[in-house]
């Protein structure tokens, strides 16, 4: 079973492979036998029995039975245009506005599955089985074509919000009573000027995922994942600096694959170093949001700034200091990500906001203050980034934004958020990636944009 949960559902092989079975089911039920001229269709039919009751109907003509497969196909690409506007427009469910090719997957599959059951519609049995088999295909297919085009679920488990990981074998810390006994360390230069790698150096890093007990919160996260870079992999690991890491919702927190890919090609200019990057769930499931605050759906806040950080701080080899640690976030991580590190600048001294909500919001404005905050409206301002940052100066804060040129829902809230957080005394920087959206590039665009800012900031690199 852990094998089909962490199956690529994001392959091409796969995808291609479902796109033509579904290709091949929708010429099979729009190519019925009576739209063959007749000498053809008597010999299909001719060794084929009817079903019992269906010699006593009248068989569709060609004409008729292209005017119903039209009729059935115009009527549900209407009703997934419907859906839309409910769920998107109306109900606001996925709190931004889906991308347009997300639109016409959605349209496609209502209109291809009212074409395969406008054909249990006088037909033998085998035709009905295969319409209702392409009907599951049809619906799979739009799913993984969506997902795929967002780029955040790249498993079945993480599709289902299963955690489905191998999990990390940490490397062993030392006992409180060794780390008293061992000489202070007396040097102030960068680690990058102090390191020296030792033979046998790992030259990529090993990911996997980690469990984080939810002591002090007792919120249901799911597993986390763990990057942990060539340079803790050997004998002697220096302590590194370490980044924490939320993505979206509905994501997922396995590992990013772009973040492991940027992180060992930075790891080998820099002879092995690199950030630990822990990737943690601030949601859940993917099919719910409790906001990044302490509430009757989830004690997320304190899952983030103690849970996780107890566990960082116990469990791995960590460099002491603010200026060693930053949090992040994609999205509805991006906000939760600003909220904490303007909250609790004493813990993290940078931030990376990568395409980031302005609100703390679970689907619309109204329904968060009601579901979150107990209809409470001073309870949900007094939450939203702006308003922290403009209750706090600051001195010594990194903030890192940024968005795509394509995303006109998260990119001007993206302005808006570095200009509060440039206005309340962080030092920050702003960037816009050409042709990027609000999906799996815009990570990529983030992570590649923000992870270099950091390792200066960290030490690891050059200015």
């Amino acid at each position: 079973m852990e094998s089909l949960y962490s199956f690529n559902i994001v392959q091409r092989p796969l995808l291609y492979a479902f796109y033509a079975v579904s290709l091949l089911g929708i010429v099979y039920l729009t190519v019925r036998p009576v739209v063959f001229p007749q000498p053809f269709r008597a010999r299909l039919n001719h060794s084929a029995r009817r079903e019992t009751g269906a010699s006593d109907r009248p068989e569709l003509s060609p004409r008729a039975w292209v005017l119903t497969a039209l009729i059935a196909v115009t009527a549900g690409a209407g009703l997934g245009v419907l859906v839309l506007l409910i769920c998107e427009g109306w109900l606001d469910i996925f709190g931004l506005p889906l991308d347009p090719d997300t639109r016409a997957w959605v349209i496609a599959a209502f209109a291809a599955v009212a074409l395969a059951l406008v054909n249990f519609w006088r037909s033998r049995w085998l035709r009905r089985i295969l319409a209702g088999c392409s009907a599951i295909v049809f619906a799979t297919t739009a799913g993984l074509g969506i997902n795929a085009g967002y780029g955040l679920n790249p498993t079945l488990g993480s599709l289902m919000g299963v955690d489905a990981g191998s999990y990390l074998a940490l490397p062993q810390q030392e006992s409180k009573v060794q780390r008293a006994e061992a000489p202070p360390q007396t040097s102030t230069a960068p680690l990058r000027q102090t390191w020296n790698p030792p033979v046998g150096m790992p030259k990529t890093g090993r990911v996997g995922a980690v469990k984080i007990p939810a002591t002090a919160s007792g919120f249901q996260a799911r597993d986390a994942y763990l990057y942990l870079p060539p340079a803790a992999l050997v004998a002697d690991p220096p302590p590194l600096p370490i980044i924490v890491m939320m993505m979206g919702q509905p994501g997922s927190p396995d590992q990013d694959k772009s973040a492991v890919a940027e992180l060992n090609a930075l790891a080998a200019k820099n002879h092995g170093l690199a950030p630990l990057f822990l990737t943690v769930d601030q949601l859940g499931n993917p099919y719910q949001n409790p906001v990044c605050v302490d509430s009757a759906s989830g004690n997320v806040y304190t899952y983030i700034t103690t849970d996780v950080v107890n566990f960082i701080r116990t469990k791995l080899n960590v460099a002491p200091g603010r200026d060693n640690w930053a949090i992040a976030g994609y999205s509805d991580g991006g906000e939760c990500a600003l909220s904490v590190a303007a909250k609790r600048p004493d813990l993290f001294g940078s931030l990376l906001d990568v395409s980031g909500e302005l609100q703390p919001l679970n689907g619309s404005v109204q329904n968060t203050i009601n579901t979150i905050f107990r209809g409470n409206q001073a309870e949900f301002t007094a939450e939203e980034p702006a308003t922290i940052l403009k209750d706090h100066t600051y001195s010594d804060e990194l903030a890192i934004f940024t968005s795509g040129s394509l995303d006109t829902t998260f990119t001007p809230q993206a302005v808006a958020a570095e200009a509060d957080a440039k206005a309340a005394g962080m030092t920050t920087y702003r960037f816009t990636g050409n042709d990027i959206g609000h999906r799996g590039d815009s990570v990529d665009y983030g992570l590649k944009t923000g992870l270099p800012l950091l390792y200066v900031r960290f030490g690891l690199s050059a200015p």
